[in-house]
């Protein structure tokens, strides 16, 4: 009887998680669907789009892979957005790292970094040194994770605490550590993370812990070294795995692939109106503005919220769409009364996935552009070199996203927030109208490559 009981109940099982896997393939399917159904915002067809939409969805299935095989009680870092999975208009200067806690929870977070006197306000050393800045952020949900634009209402999820390099205590060795918890504490005077917050008459318990950590010396600036782990972990041993808890991660793993690839599609489409202005959009009430993407130009600066699709709290954006034919190209020029903590201008395609930042030049941060030392920031955006400084490099791509940030450790009065200015001209025009910027041999870009080449190497290393 018990052997017959116990082949029924491993029948069951296998038949359960049989199930649980052709489920999770539907929705693989589902997900790739919104590479070409009309119904789900697809970016406009041709040759490279499609090729580069498969790759985006493949992205978010390693996404859902490995956020499945997470355990908040038994959180490690990970990259949430890295050369095989990039999405969401990411900054190319930056590593984006995740671990997913429960905020009920109290953990240490520890690191390490190099040289960090700029972090303090002091001049940067020449040589090895910590990433120009760093943020933690412990949100209380997930961009994308429900599939519906509906997220975005105001109070659906909020950021419990926040803890950037400007005020991280570090040793004389570079050593830190961080107590997150639910609770600050009465003897506890060290950094700190609150992962339990009130907000509009609701508690949110964090979830979602990112550090982003923004480059300007590619060349000279090292990762953190990294560790977190809940406060008793060590006394309680996970317990194995069972056919209920593995049917969970294919679950998720299914379905954060469909949502995030049907979320940011519709987010970019409508809400961005990254294609020309529709019903929904931030600007569909208004006859006379301009669609909130705007193309062969950018949208005034502007403080995006964790409520309008996320994005790093301490920065100050600007966003559009550039159009270019062969023979156009696009000055730019951004004045900057206060110099922020990191500042960047990106392409990316319009999946959201930033261009090859490896192989071509297409991202300059203000540490890596050649400058005029009159707080006014210069790049030409265009499909082939036009032998100058601040060249962006389309990689070929005629129609894809800018972007621009400038993050502040204290955001400046509005009055004395960055400016920015778009111009299309012809490419015979760059030198007239660039007339800045020195020039650049081949020989000298050949050099920048290979640096890039080694950092991308470094920051995102597998070992």
């Amino acid at each position: 009887m018990t052997a017959s009981i116990e082949t029924g109940s491993i029948e069951q099982s296998k038949a359960e998680l049989k199930a649980s896997f052709d489920n999770m393939i539907a929705m693989f399917q589902q997900a790739r669907d919104a590479i070409d159904q009309p119904e789900l915002f697809p970016v406009p067809a041709n040759d490279r789009n499609l090729a580069e939409g498969y790759r985006y969805v493949l992205g978010f299935i390693l996404n859902g892979i490995e956020r499945a095989l997470g355990d908040p009680l038994y959180p490690r870092f990970r990259r949430a957005i890295q050369p095989m999975n990039r999405s969401t208009i990411d900054n190319a200067d930056a590593v984006y790292l995740t671990a997913e806690i429960d905020g009920n929870h109290r953990y240490w977070l520890r690191g390490k970094a190099a040289d960090s006197r700029h972090w303090r306000g002091e001049p940067a050393v020449a040589g090895r040194k910590a990433p120009q800045y760093v943020i933690f952020e412990l949100s209380s949900g997930y961009a994308g994770d429900s599939g519906q634009l509906s997220e975005m209402k105001p109070g659906t999820r909020i950021n419990t605490s926040t803890l950037d390099s400007s005020a991280i205590a570090v040793d004389e060795e570079g050593c830190f550590e961080i107590l997150i918890a639910p609770e600050k504490p009465e003897d506890y005077h060290g950094n700190f993370m609150l992962s339990k917050k009130e907000s509009r008459g609701k508690e949110f318990v964090g979830c979602f812990l990112t550090c982003r950590e923004l480059f300007h010396d590619w060349e000279n600036e090292d990762l953190l070294d990294l560790e977190i782990l809940r406060i008793g972990a060590e006394r309680e041993p996970r317990p194995p795995l069972d056919t209920k808890g593995a049917m969970a991660m294919m679950d998720k793993v299914g379905k954060v692939a469909r949502n995030h690839v049907h979320f940011w599609n519709a987010f970019n489409t409508i809400t961005l109106e990254t294609y020309g202005k529709v019903a929904g959009g931030i600007n569909s009430g208004d006859p006379d503005a301009k669609p909130f993407m705007p193309t062969n130009d950018m949208n005034p600066p502007n403080a995006l919220g964790i409520a309008t699709g996320g994005g790093q709290s301490t920065n100050i954006y600007a966003g559009g769409v550039y159009l270019l034919a062969d023979d156009e190209a696009l000055v730019l020029e951004s004045k900057v009364p206060i110099e922020p903590a990191f500042m960047g201008f990106h392409l990316a395609n319009l999946w959201g996935e930033s261009l090859d930042f490896e192989s071509y030049q297409s991202n300059l941060n203000s540490f890596l552009m050649e400058s005029t030392g009159d707080d006014v920031y210069r790049w030409v955006v265009a499909h082939r070199d036009p032998g100058v400084a601040n060249w962006i490099d389309t990689t070929g791509l005629p129609h894809g996203y800018m972007s621009m940030r400038w993050t502040y450790t204290e955001q400046p009065v509005k009055e004395l927030w960055p400016s920015l200015t778009v111009k299309k001209i012809s490419f015979d025009e760059i030198t007239e109208h660039f007339p800045h910027a020195g020039k650049v041999a081949a020989e000298q870009r050949a050099a920048t490559m290979l640096m890039r080449h080694k950092h991308v190497q470094r920051r995102y290393r597998q070992y």
